[in-house]
C-alpha cells in the first residue's frame, strides 16, 4: 500500500514529498473504523506547528481532508456501519497518509457525507468550510446585518468564507489580487435567482490605485468594517518585501477600517502589535483573534461542535449554498508534483487526488 509522505531535512524548511509503500492498516479496535479513500485534498504541511507539538519526525504522512466508504467498523463504534460514505479530516498526529487506498481512523474525526455530493467537492471542501466557520461563528460572532471583509476573496478559503458571510445575513466586500481574481468575486451569485453578486464591494489591489481604508470606509459611511478575515499582513514598510507579501494590507490599515466593537481574524502567527496599535484597538473595543484551525483536535472538549461544524459544512455543500474553487481532480501519480506547487503557495485552486 502507498502513500504520500514528507521527508524534513534539518533546516526543517526544505522539504521533500515522495511517495513510499506503507505498512496495511491494522485489525479494527474500539472506536476505529477502516475506510477506503476516494478522494484525498492536499493543504499546504505547517512543520513549525509540527515542531512546536513535538510532532515532528523523519517521514511525515501527508493527506488529510479524506472523503470514502467505510469497509469495517470497531466494536464500539456507534456513529457508522460498513458501506457508508463519509467525510473527515485526519489527525495532525495522523500515522498514515490519506492517500493510502485504506486507512484507520477515529470515528469523532468524520461525519457522512450525503450521495449527491461528489468525492472530489467532499474532500475538497470541508477544510475550508471549518475554517470559514471558526473565523466568522467561534471567533467574530457573526450576525445578520454585520460588514465582512474576506482579504483574498477567490482564494479556496476566501470564497467559502464570502459565502457563509453571505448566507448569514452580512454585508460582504472583498480584495482581488488581480483581474482574474476580480471576475471571480464579481460572478459570485446565490444557488437560487438571478440576484446580485454575493460582494458588494471588490476592492482591486493589484495595480496600488484602490486605497483599501478608504474603500471600506466608504462603503460603510465611515462607521468602518465590523469582521475583518485577513489572507496575512504586513507588519512594516520596507522596500525589500517580496511583490507577493506588498499586496498584502499593512496592519494599521487593518485596525484603521475596523469599526467600534469590531472583531479582526487573523492567519498572521508573528503579529506584532505596537503600543499604537493597541491602544487603537482599546479605544474601539475591537479583538484581535488568531485563526488556527487546529485547535479543534487538542481539546476533547469541543470534539461535539467539531463534529457539528463538519456536518453542516457537508449539508451547505449538498445543498449548494458553498460552490468551492477546485482544480479539476488529480491522478495518484501526480501527488509528489502538486503537493509541492500547493507547499509553495503556487495554486489558486484546491489540488485534490482522487484514487
Amino acid at each position: 500500500m502507498k502513500g504520500l509522505y514528507c521527508q524534513l531535512s534539518e533546516s526543517a524548511e526544505d522539504v521533500k514529498f515522495v511517495i513510499q509503500e506503507t505498512e496495511p492498516p491494522p485489525a479494527v479496535s474500539d472506536h476505529y473504523v477502516k475506510v477506503q479513500i476516494k478522494a484525498c485534498a492536499l493543504s499546504p504541511l505547517d512543520t513549525k506547528l509540527l515542531a512546536d507539538l513535538k510532532l515532528q519526525k523523519d517521514v511525515v504522512p501527508v493527506g488529510r481532508e479524506i472523503a470514502g466508504v467505510v469497509l469495517e467498523v470497531g466494536p464500539k463504534v456507534t456513529f457508522f456501519q460498513p458501506d457508508e460514505e463519509i467525510v473527515g479530516i485526519l489527525p495532525l498526529d495522523a500515522e498514515v497518509s490519506g492517500l493510502c487506498d485504506v486507512v484507520l481512523v477515529h470515528e469523532h474525526h468524520l461525519v457522512p457525507k450525503p450521495e449527491k455530493v461528489s468525492w472530489v467537492e467532499a474532500a475538497g471542501t470541508i477544510r475550508d468550510g471549518v475554517r470559514s466557520y471558526t473565523a466568522l461563528h467561534v471567533l467574530s460572532h457573526i450576525t445578520a446585518g454585520n460588514t465582512v471583509l474576506v482579504l483574498d476573496g477567490a482564494s479556496p478559503f476566501g470564497t467559502i468564507a464570502v459565502q457563509l458571510a453571505h448566507h448569514r445575513g452580512a454585508k460582504v466586500l472583498s480584495t482581488a489580487l488581480c483581474l482574474e481574481d476580480r471576475h471571480h468575486l464579481e460572478q459570485l451569485r446565490p444557488t437560487v435567482g438571478f440576484q446580485e453578486s454575493l460582494v458588494v464591494r471588490v476592492i482591486n489591489t493589484s495595480d496600488g490605485k484602490a486605497d483599501l481604508v478608504e474603500s471600506c470606509l466608504e462603503e460603510t459611511g465611515g462607521l468602518g468594517v465590523d469582521i475583518v478575515i485577513d489572507a496575512g499582513v504586513r507588519l512594516y514598510s520596507t522596500d525589500s518585501e517580496s511583490t507577493s507579501k506588498k499586496l498584502l494590507p499593512h496592519k494599521h490599515d487593518i485596525i484603521t477600517l475596523l469599526a467600534v466593537g469590531g472583531h479582526w481574524v487573523t492567519t498572521e502567527e508573528n503579529l506584532q502589535l505596537d503600543p499604537p496599535d493597541s491602544r487603537s484597538l482599546f479605544l474601539k473595543g475591537a479583538t484581535v483573534s488568531f485563526l488556527n484551525d487546529e485547535v479543534w483536535n487538542m481539546s476533547s472538549a469541543h470534539q461535539g461542535k467539531y463534529l457539528h461544524i463538519m456536518k453542516d459544512v457537508i449539508e451547505k455543500l449538498s445543498s449548494g449554498i458553498f460552490r468551492p474553487q477546485l482544480d479539476d481532480p488529480v491522478p495518484f501519480y501526480e501527488a509528489t508534483v502538486s503537493m509541492e506547487m500547493v507547499q509553495k503557495k503556487q495554486v489558486r485552486k484546491r489540488h485534490v487526488i482522487q484514487l
